[in-house]
């Protein structure tokens, strides 16, 4: 499959939604200020640089965009698993390494590069619409913050809405004591998100059940030939993990389960 968006681009995505969540009210106060304050030549809103330090007498300073951008960068693990599809993905590949019985075959890097590359396939869309709707007239200056922030969430708003159960919304609801919402809208973020987790739990565990069901047949007829044939010494474990590699490479398990991955999520 080829990719249109290019990695720079979702990284400026990531980064760009990261200084939204954490650093909103700081861009909304400073344009509000910037708007009040008379302005000597036409400029846009922008936010004050900030001092950085001082070489000799003279002051360093860097704007506050740069800053928060930087800042933004440390909270991609956290964005990464809090709304993508990244949660199902690497647990569901992590529980297929253990029914494999392979131990760290595959690395955890390969299965980390895995992931992340079947995350950008499937949040493609997603990330092409907060780019469009969003992102770019922000960075373009064809739309002030707030409507930009409200644009480039939402396709992730209803991706999000998307995956998550019903009863996981209403727990998380009443325990911050919100809701009922009349919209999706309503639905405050962090309860999305605390939400949106537990339910890609649950799936990714769902799934990796039916993958578990018959490597655990192999190892009970393997167990139960051994005990017949009077080698109990003998591991189980040993004699069954050939004949599970062999099932899962003559049916193609690895294209298998990551079409299935790709395929369990719910559209937008």
């Amino acid at each position: 499959m080829k990719l249109s968006l290019p990695r720079p681009r979702t990284l400026l995505i990531l980064c760009a939604l990261a200084c939204c969540l954490f650093a909103g009210d700081v861009f909304a106060q400073a344009a509000q200020a910037a708007q009040a304050a008379p302005a000597v030549a036409p400029a846009s809103p922008s936010l004050p640089d900030v001092n950085v330090g001082q070489i000799g007498n003279q002051p360093v300073s860097m704007p506050m965009q740069v800053l928060l951008l930087m800042t933004s960068i440390t909270l991609l693990p956290a964005l990464l698993l809090g709304v993508t599809a990244f949660t199902r993905i690497i647990i569901v590949l992590s529980l297929l390494r253990q029914a494999l019985g392979t131990g760290q075959a595959p690395s955890n890097q390969v299965l980390l590069a895995l992931a992340l590359f079947l995350t950008v396939m499937v949040m493609q869309p997603v990330f092409d619409q907060s780019w469009n709707a969003g992102i770019a007239p922000y960075l373009d200056k064809q739309m002030d913050f707030r409507t930009a922030w409200e644009a480039a969430s939402g396709p992730f708003r209803a991706f999000m809405l998307a995956q998550v159960r019903e009863n996981d919304l209403m727990t998380f609801a009443n325990l911050s004591n919100t809701g009922p919402y009349a919209t999706p809208q309503d639905v405050p973020f962090g309860v999305l998100a605390a939400s949106f987790l537990t339910s890609e739990l649950k799936t990714a565990f769902e799934i990796a059940f039916l993958i578990y069901i018959p490597f655990v047949i192999i190892d009970l007829v393997v167990a139960s030939v051994l005990m017949s044939m009077g080698m109990m010494m003998l591991s189980p474990m040993l004699i069954s993990a050939p004949f599970k590699i062999l099932l899962f490479v003559l049916v193609d398990g690895w294209v298998l389960v990551v079409g299935a991955l790709a395929g369990s999520f719910n559209t937008i």
